[in-house]
């Protein structure tokens, strides 16, 4: 299950990838995903820095539709 998770966030993130693909580096942060568990609000976050999409994240929790992690980078 922990590997159907990842590929999960990995195409979520691609899918917002197509979203941002113009946008300047300097932008304002904005959500680009909501997680249940921290540790996959981290996961996320590394993999945009990593894949170059973001340069720094941070997670926030909310609890607007839920409790949940929103990944604001």
């Amino acid at each position: 299950m922990g590997k159907a998770r990842s590929l999960a966030v990995a195409a979520a993130l691609a899918a917002g990838l197509t979203v941002s693909v113009g946008a300047a580096p300097a932008q304002a942060d904005s959500i680009r995903y909501v997680y249940y568990l921290y540790s996959d609000c981290l996961n996320g976050g590394n993999l945009g820095i990593q894949w170059g999409w973001w340069t720094s994240y941070n997670c926030v929790y909310t609890e607007t539709y839920g409790p949940k992690w929103a990944l604001w980078a």
